[in-house]
C-alpha cells in the first residue's frame, strides 16, 4: 500500500495519528463514477487521495456543470475543508473520473489534527492556491469567448482525445449543445475530426492561434 505519509508529509505529525484511527485507517477504492460527496449536503469527511483523480463541480438549477478542480494524490479537497471550518453544507459535489484510493478522515479528527502547525499550514496554503485557480476560472467564465475556451481544453491532452462533448460541456460550465455547435465549426475549419466520444486534432497551430486570443 502507498504510504499516506509520502502524500502528505504533515500526516506524520498528526494527532490523533492515522493508524490509530481503527475503521478510518483503512482506505476505500472507489470505481470510475462515484459520488464522493453532493452539493448541500453536510461534509461526511476529509478526503485524501492516495490513488486515482476526483473531479469537484458546481451545478445550476438547469442542469449545467461547472468543474472548479481536480484531487490528485497529494492534493487536498477545498470544498470539504471549507465545509469542516463553517460547519456549512458542501458548496460542490465531488466524483471519482478514475478508480480512486482514498481516506476519509472524521470531520472531528479533521478539527484536532488542525491544531497541528504543519496540516494546518497545508490547509491554509490549499486556500490560497485554489483561491488563484478559481480566480482564473472565473476570468475565462466571464470574459473568455467560449470558443477561446473550447480550443484551450482540447489543447495539451494528445492528437487523439477520448472524450465525450458533454465531458467538455461540464469542464467549460456550459451545455453540450453549443459545444457540439462549436466543434462541428471547427471540424469544417479543418481543425479537428470527430467520431463517437473521440476527437482527432487536425491542426494545433489553429486551436492555439484561437485560444491565445483570450489574452488580447
Amino acid at each position: 500500500m502507498i504510504d499516506p505519509c509520502s502524500l502528505y508529509p504533515s500526516l506524520a505529525n498528526v494527532q490523533p495519528a492515522l493508524g490509530t484511527l481503527g475503521a478510518f485507517a483503512v482506505p476505500m477504492t472507489v470505481p470510475v463514477g462515484t459520488v464522493l460527496f453532493d452539493e448541500n449536503a453536510p461534509c461526511q469527511g476529509f478526503p485524501l487521495v492516495l490513488e486515482g483523480e476526483v473531479k469537484v463541480s458546481r451545478h445550476s438549477s438547469d442542469g449545467r456543470s461547472l468543474e472548479l478542480y481536480r484531487v490528485v494524490p497529494g492534493e487536498l479537497c477545498l470544498a470539504s475543508s471549507a465545509s469542516l471550518f463553517r460547519g456549512q453544507p458542501l458548496a460542490a459535489n465531488a466524483v471519482a473520473t478514475k478508480p480512486t484510493t482514498l481516506f476519509l478522515i472524521p470531520p472531528a479528527t479533521f478539527k484536532q489534527w488542525l491544531e497541528t502547525p504543519a496540516f494546518r499550514n497545508d490547509v491554509l496554503g490549499l486556500f490560497a492556491e485554489r483561491m488563484a485557480d478559481l480566480t482564473g476560472l472565473i476570468d475565462a467564465v466571464a470574459f473568455q469567448k467560449l470558443d477561446q475556451r473550447l480550443a484551450a481544453a482540447l489543447l495539451g491532452r494528445g492528437q487523439d482525445l477520448v472524450l465525450t462533448h458533454q465531458e467538455l460541456a461540464d469542464e467549460l460550465g456550459t451545455v453540450r449543445e453549443i459545444v457540439s455547435r462549436l466543434l462541428r465549426r471547427f471540424e469544417r475549419e479543418g481543425w479537428v475530426e470527430l467520431s463517437r466520444e473521440r476527437i482527432q486534432i487536425r491542426n494545433s497551430a489553429a486551436l492555439r492561434t484561437v485560444a491565445a486570443a483570450a489574452g488580447n
